[in-house]
């Protein structure tokens, strides 16, 4: 109703406006037919990457009902846009297809997608040219771009759009980018301006405007826009364009095919994989999915998809499988290929993939009809097309009925389905050779001949097939089986064959060329049908050879083989240039070797006359170049560390002539320097990783760094910045006490009156606490920065000379930090809670009465002391994710994480230059011991009562030795979800059940503090940080490996566990160790109730400070659930009723409760 309303009310305003002025022109009205609210290409669900919110035919269904409300209204055309998700666009113009058919008419469609930011993808992630090749099919008038960016930003997009679309192009980009209050304040004439180009680069068909624009914005557009010509749409060169994240141009090399050839990766096909058909049985998805990375990462350009098994529901299997890959970008940046006899299963496929997929396979084996009812639907996916040789009197064989049967299906598909020829993809049936049977003996042969002919009479038609197929009957011996995969597409890509589904690495490895020649002879003998014996032959060969050799380095039984190469680097001469360009090339690439040479050579060179001008000069000239590097992303951050090593090594040299200067001037002198920085981890809080990198970075950039260390009480950080004159206050945390700490420091800051910016950092600080909790104490300025590198632009800002600009600076944050308040506030009112009885009537309710749900008793009671645990059992467990973070490296999908970060075009060769380095240093650690590495783990028969854990002292279970509180979910959700604490996990006091639960406390500091002082003393930065980011892994390491031992031994209630250490990081195993201080449970003073139980203090030297922190800081502690349902969740935000009733059961006064819960309050205290 709303749909055909607004339609009739547009054509009732077109009407008027004709009326009213006569000759202006023609006016249109657009049905707009929107992104919806759902997404088909995303979960909506972290945890189950393969759930989706809608379906496929429900997004349909939906559409088809707007567009014949729409057309009932009088629209003129229909205007697909705003697409975040291509998949979402392609149902609707799936909807439009069916709504033209039904209603036996067709209007111009107008397709427009929204590029999110300047990764140049949408939302769902394809790149511009992939969208296009995924709704091209739709014929449209005209395609574009809207929304999201204002006009400058999406030039580059459009003229992308325009060099590959045949169709019209529109645009009409939002009016600049919103302020600070989500309205737009760019005007028409200025929009204007920014699109000019567009025009006069000749880019676009049609051009409009989006957000924030109205009739000013399009009278300003339309008066600049008239004085240009139109866009001349480009003739586009006929090729077949799929897609996955990413798009691929198929442009066969008539000269070399072999050289374009497509692999199309087979091992995700449960007929040809018994891998790949066990996962899928197994339901073990993950592993199903690797597979499919695993071909994409050997070179796969396409991916082929079969469920076809008597034991799998293709359908649901086909839909959870493609779900899960689009939910991989690595895996997803290549387009699939869905294979079924069963056309329904290959519906489910497409019905999944937002990417322009081939469908393998459709045939006349069932006759024209069944044939053009499949293709039409394959065309309206948008979908290119294998077809196989095949028809109604059965498949073809010789090389007559391969030709004959592909003619007459492209015959079919071109003049009657109006499919585009560069789509069709004939398999002209790849059969089994040397089978002993005479019949068989040519069927390569005949492959290749009807090869060459189809392509020559099927235009713009490409040729597959499967390759494993041609050798089938020499399974079992891979060198032979190989090297006949080889050399058939040698031969056949001669011939014109332009993809297959093959094992891409291997394709890859087997290089025709390398292939062994005694081997490759007996190979084309069967291949090409030399000779009448020759399969006899091949067979006495084979039986010569190691079964598993390799095609390309063949081991004859009973001999070997063996290369070696290497090769030699080539010297830079930069030690030729001037010192003043030695010295920047030193700190730029950080090499620290010549630093004292080169120092004392600018010292004495006569072009500075004090040993100052040194460092203001050549050395703060480098310094400026790495900085402006890191600014513009050309350095990262392990770079800027070893430059802040040389130049800290350059000024040590320099110090002592500088205080002899002073000494016989008898002046005092003045530090050169952009500004003074206090800095400091507050009280209660150990850890300095973060700390200490924004102190380098910032030392970097000409800032004087006053460095307090780490449990800094706030009277010592204000006393050193008043007596240092400090221009600036960093303060730093981990642990969420740390917060309240930081306002204790503002608060302070305001009643001694200081004016001092107050800059926060952290990994448990965020902009939103700031300027609620933190920015309210102190009338000075506060700021929150979320890594080093944002700190420089905000302290450089702080200490602008210009007066004007800085406070300008501080007024804009100001105005962003009283909106943040706003925002924070209103959501409070927004959001509702149930009361505490309400969520425990929903709590989460283990089926205990499931006997896989039973509790397991610990082989282990008690306490397992390890006081010294060797270093390298547990070095295969570091996870290096958050390695790289703390060095701010971070790939771009699909190179995002360890170790692919080490393929990424930008960072990769950084990266893995400092892993290579940390393993060096790991090998010192583990071969001088130092770092030890101590825990203990705890078991302990426990039981639950309400929202708590008693823990008792043994099996009797009468006494009760300590408490766990947890805390219950509250915020309303959705549905019947239940309202989760960690006491839901654990059997109930008189259920009869006997259960446990266990802890762990472990650390990799000891003896770290020695290993920092070496380093600082030698003013090595880069290492000491270093030595604490690897510290922190091997303590997650063993916390990882104990995690382990105790599932499997201690535990044991997963002692047949056969998973990876990649899929325990990823969190495969069964069971969780929620810490204390995490969302699971928040509070930090369950450490307390651990610390005892575990007797941490003694066994592992972890002392706890004021603020619960652990020290060493390189440790890590948490709760054992060893249940099958047991999850992961987050308590949230929590009522004041829960904070009374938690006060109750910790034996707490309220106020303290409120302290240590200050995050997760939805009320002020």
């Amino acid at each position: 109703l709303i749909n055909r309303t607004a339609a009739q009310l547009a054509k009732k305003c077109v009407t008027d406006f004709l009326a009213a002025n006569p000759g202006s022109g023609p006016r249109f009205v657009a049905g707009a037919i929107g992104p919806t609210n759902k997404t088909l290409s995303v979960s909506p669900s972290v945890e189950n990457p393969a759930f989706r919110g809608i379906t496929y035919d429900e997004v349909v269904d939906a559409y088809y009902k707007q567009m014949e409300a729409l057309y009932e209204g009088g629209v003129d055309l229909f205007l697909v846009e705003t697409i975040f998700d291509t998949l979402n666009a392609k149902a609707a113009i799936f909807a439009l297809e069916k709504f033209f058919m039904d209603r036996g008419v067709r209007v111009p469609v107008l397709i427009s997608g929204t590029i999110v930011d300047n990764s140049g993808r949408t939302l769902s992630g394809q790149t511009n040219e992939a969208f296009w090749n995924s709704v091209s099919h739709a014929k449209p008038m005209a395609v574009g771009l809207n929304c999201a960016l204002g006009a400058t930003d999406m030039l580059k997009y459009i003229a992308n759009l325009s060099a590959c679309a045949g169709c019209y192009v529109l645009c009409y980009p939002n009016a600049g980018l919103p302020n600070a209050m989500g309205g737009y304040d760019q005007k028409g004439e200025e929009m204007a301006e920014e699109i000019r180009p567009f025009c006069e680069a000749g880019l676009v068909n049609a051009i409009g405007g989006c957000c924030g624009t109205g009739p000013e914005h399009i009278a300003a557009i339309k008066a600049m826009a008239s004085a240009y010509p139109p866009r001349k749409p480009p003739a586009i060169e006929p090729l077949m364009r799929i897609s996955g994240l990413e798009p691929l141009n198929y442009k066969p090399d008539a000269a070399n095919m072999r050289r374009t050839f497509l692999n199309i990766g087979e091992r995700c096909n449960v007929a040809g994989s018994i891998l790949f058909k066990k996962a899928i049985i197994n339901n073990d998805y993950e592993k199903a999915v690797s597979i499919a990375l695993q071909q994409v990462q050997q070179g796969a350009d396409v991916l082929d998809i079969n469920m076809d098994d008597g034991l799998i529901d293709g359908v649901a299997a086909m839909t959870r499988f493609v779900n899960l890959l689009v939910s991989d970008p690595e895996i997803s940046r290549v387009p699939f290929m869905i294979d079924s006899s069963k056309f329904h299963i290959v519906e489910a496929g497409l019905k999944c993939s937002q990417g322009k997929c081939i469908v393998n396979s459709i045939s006349l084996k069932e006759g024209e009809e069944a044939f053009c009812r499949q293709a039409e639907i394959v065309k309206r996916h948008g979908a290119a097309v294998v077809v196989m040789a095949f028809d109604e009197q059965g498949q073809a064989a010789g090389y007559v009925d391969k030709v004959r049967i592909c003619c007459r299906a492209y015959k079919i598909l071109v003049e009657q389905v109006g499919f585009n020829p560069q789509d069709i993809i004939f398999d002209p049936n790849i059969l089994t050779i040397g089978t002993g049977l005479p019949e068989h003996n040519n069927y390569a042969v005949d492959f290749i001949r009807a090869t060459r002919e189809i392509k020559r009479l099927c235009p713009g038609a490409k040729i597959s097939g499967g390759v494993s197929n041609i050798a089938f009957s020499f399974r079992g011996n891979e060198a032979v089986r190989r090297a006949f995969h080889s050399a058939f597409l040698h031969h056949a890509c001669a011939a014109g064959m332009d993809m297959g589904i093959v094992n891409a690495a291997q394709v890859k490895e087997d290089v025709y060329e390398k292939v062994d020649k005694e081997l490759l002879e007996y190979v084309e003998d069967v291949l090409l049908n030399r000779c009448e014996n020759a399969t006899e032959r091949m067979l006495e060969f084979a039986a010569t050879l190691e079964p598993k050799c390799k095609p390309t380095a063949v081991v004859k039984k009973g001999g070997m083989q063996g290369a070696a190469d290497g090769g030699a680097k080539k010297e830079e001469s930069w030690r030729d240039l001037p010192v003043e360009k030695r010295i920047e090339y030193a700190l730029v690439k950080g090499i620290d070797e010549f630093a004292v040479v080169d120092t004392e050579e600018a010292r004495t060179c006569g072009r500075y006359p004090k040993p100052l001008r040194v460092i203001e000069g050549p050395l703060m000239d480098g310094m400026n170049v790495v900085g402006d590097l890191f600014g513009a992303g050309k350095m990262f951050l392990p770079q800027v560390i070893k430059s802040a090593r040389v130049m800290k090594k350059a000024v040590a040299h320099l110090v002592p002539f500088i205080e002899e200067e002073k000494r016989l001037s008898g002046t005092v002198g003045e530090d050169s320097n952009a500004g003074v920085f206090v800095l400091a981890t507050v009280k209660g809080d150990v850890h300095d990783i973060g700390k200490n990198i924004v102190g380098v970075v910032l030392g970097c950039n000409n800032f004087k760094v006053i460095d307090l260390g780490v449990m800094t009480p706030w009277d010592v950080i204000l006393d050193a910045a008043e007596k240092h004159k400090a221009d600036i206050i960093g303060l730093s945390g981990l642990i969420t006490p740390s917060l309240d700490e930081m306002v204790t420091v503002a608060k302070k800051m305001e009643e001694r009156g200081m004016k001092t910016p107050l800059l926060i950092g952290g990994a448990t600080t965020s902009k939103m606490h700031t300027a609620v909790k933190i920015a309210p104490a102190y009338s000075g300025p506060v700021v929150h920065v979320l890594d080093a590198s944002r700190s420089v632009p905000v302290c450089q800002a702080f200490v602008d000379k210009n007066l004007t600009q800085r406070q300008e600076f501080i007024a804009e944050i100001a105005e962003q930090y009283a909106e943040l308040r706003d925002e924070f506030y209103a959501s409070l009112e927004d959001r509702k809670y149930l009361s505490l009885s309400d969520a425990r009537k929903r709590a989460f309710v283990v089926d205990w009465k499931d006997e896989n749900n039973r509790p397991c008793k610990p082989k282990v009671l008690g306490n397992t002391v390890f006081a010294d645990f060797p270093i390298e059992d547990v070095l295969p467990y570091i996870d290096w994710n958050p390695f790289f973070q703390v060095w701010q490296l971070r790939g771009r999908y699909p190179n995002r994480g360890f170790p692919r970060i080490f393929n990424d075009a930008t960072v990769g060769a950084e990266a893995k230059k400092l892993y290579d380095e940390a393993q060096v240093m790991l090998a010192d650690f583990v071969k001088n011991k130092r770092v030890t590495l101590k825990a203990v783990v705890g078991l302990y028969p426990a039981a639950a009562v309400g929202d708590d854990i008693e823990v008792y002292t043994d099996e009797s279970r009468t006494t009760v030795k300590a408490k766990l509180a947890g805390l219950r979910q509250q915020a309303e959700k959705d549905g019947a979800e239940p309202y989760y604490c960690i006491s839901d996990f654990v059997a109930p006091k008189g259920s009869g059940l006997e259960d446990y639960v266990g802890m762990f406390a472990c650390t990799a500091g000891h003896g770290l503090e020695e290993i920092i002082a070496r380093f600082k003393a030698a003013g090595d930065d880069y290492s000491y940080i270093m030595a604490e980011a690897l510290a922190d892994r091997l303590a997650e390491a063993l916390a990882e490996r104990l995690h382990e031992l105790v599932r499997r031994n201690y535990w044991g209630y997963a002692s047949d566990e056969q998973i990876s250490v990649d899929d325990m990081l990823k969190v495969k195993y069964q069971g969780i160790r929620p810490a204390p201080g995490y969302p699971s449970q928040p509070d930090h003073t369950e450490k307390l109730a651990m610390w005892r139980l575990l007797d941490a203090e003694a066994t592992t030297d972890i002392t706890l400070t004021e603020s619960l922190a652990m020290w060493p800081a390189a440790s890590v502690s948490g709760l054992y659930f060893g249940g099958r349902c047991s999850s992961y969740f987050a308590v949230g935000k929590i009522t004041r009723e829960q904070v009374e009733d938690y006060a109750i059961r910790k034996n707490m006064d309220v106020r303290e409760a409120e302290r240590w819960l200050a995050t997760m309050l939805n009320y002020e205290p």
